[in-house]
């Protein structure tokens, strides 16, 4: 799905893991595509990490900067969504779409750890999210 969005943004985008991503990325980001699992009801580990290295280093220097997400979920991804929203309310982010849930529905151990099949259509949405952002942007409408 980060593929696809990132793809959808073209040249505009640089997609990166979250292990990868610093306070120097979001500082040279004119704005972001949070993209992640939700694990147990919250944000993956690794999204939680990329923000506790990052947010303080930042804090003050990104406001208004757009953002949007997009949340695989086994079930609602609200609670992952949740958190990642209180930290962009920190940070004074402006959402610029609604968040993206995609419910995979996985809810037995088998069916959590399988590799998920993810749809053309969610696909689709992922590229024009990915699209609308980059575009939004360099038109200057965020």
């Amino acid at each position: 799905m980060a593929k696809a969005a990132a793809q959808g943004a073209g040249g505009a985008a640089l997609l990166m893991a979250a292990a990868q991503t610093g306070p120097v990325q979001i500082l040279g980001s004119a704005g972001y595509l949070f993209i992640c699992p939700e694990n147990l009801a919250a944000m993956s580990g690794v999204m939680k990490d990329m923000f506790d290295r990052c947010f303080y280093p930042v804090l003050g220097q990104i406001e208004g900067r757009p953002f949007a997400t997009i949340i695989a979920a086994g079930s609602d991804g609200e609670g992952a969504q949740r958190q990642i929203d209180r930290i962009a309310l920190g940070w004074r982010l402006k959402r610029v779409a609604e968040p993206m849930i995609v419910n995979f529905a996985a809810q037995t151990p088998e069916a959590i750890l399988a590799e998920k099949q993810v749809s053309t259509e969610v696909l689709d949405d992922c590229h024009n999210l990915g699209a609308a952002l980059a575009e939004g942007l360099r038109l200057g409408v965020f």
